[in-house]
Parts: structure tokens; sequence; C-alpha cells
């Protein structure tokens, strides 16, 4: 699930002349939490990550029936003119596309939990993106 919006325009949304403030947030097998980080150590804007070692993503199906992926999640801010370099670094040091999630700033501050429609194709129909999976898991 890969979120990589074609711009965020909205009001509440802040912004610099690099495009509006997002959240960046990229799940990763904890066993490669080193490599991810050096992957992002090589873009060419400065990033001050969170890591949260206690994450999840909650896959939503039709059925009703949820699965929950215990993971780690790195965040930090970034600009919206600066995804397509961050997606660019991460493929090139092997993260699938799936891996990344994009929120407005403001909404990512905001909310507890939003689903995210699944991308097409995908088995699941949503997708919460939990930073602290031991708070639980409602949506």
């Amino acid at each position: 699930m890969s979120v990589w919006p074609q711009g965020f325009a909205t009001a509440a949304s802040l912004g610099g002349s690099e495009g509006a403030l997002v959240s960046v947030s990229v799940s990763v097998d904890p066993r490669l939490l080193e490599e991810l980080l050096e992957a992002l150590a090589r873009l060419e804007f400065p990033i001050n990550p969170q890591i949260y070692h206690d994450a999840a993503i909650v896959y939503c199906y039709a059925d009703g029936r949820e699965e929950i992926h215990a993971t780690t999640l790195v965040d930090f801010p970034a600009y919206a003119g600066r995804l397509p370099e961050i997606r660019q670094i991460l493929g090139i040091h092997g993260f699938p596309a799936d891996s990344i999630h994009v929120a407005e700033m403001l909404e990512d501050i905001h909310a507890e939990a939003k689903p995210e429609p699944a991308p097409p194709g995908a088995a699941y129909v949503s997708a919460v993106w939990l930073k602290h999976a031991r708070a639980g898991t409602h949506h």
C-alpha cells in the first residue's frame, strides 16, 4: 500500500516552496532497520526519523476479517516535492513501494488511526497504520 498523492492542497495543510509538509512512514522488518536508515541518509535533505518498534498494520478485508502485521515504522516529515526522491532512494535499496505511507502532516498529528483504501489489485479493502499497536487496534 503506497500513497503517493498528486498533491496536498487543503487549506489546513502546512507548506513551503517544496509543497505541503507531509508525514512519511516506512514499514520495515526490524532486521532491516539499519539498512533503511542508511538508505534514508542518502537523501539530499536531512531527516530526523522517529522509530516506532511496537507498530502494526491492520489489513481489513471485505468479509470483515482483519489481519494484524507487527512492524517497525520509521516516521519523518518531508515536503511533498521530495516524495519522488524518497521513493527512488528506497526503491534503489530494495524497499518496496507498498512499505511507504504518506499523510498530510496535520492529519497525521490529529488522527488516531485512519483507514486508507487498498491499492488496485490488493486482496484487502483498506489498511490502518498504527504507530503504537499495543494501544489498540480499533479504527
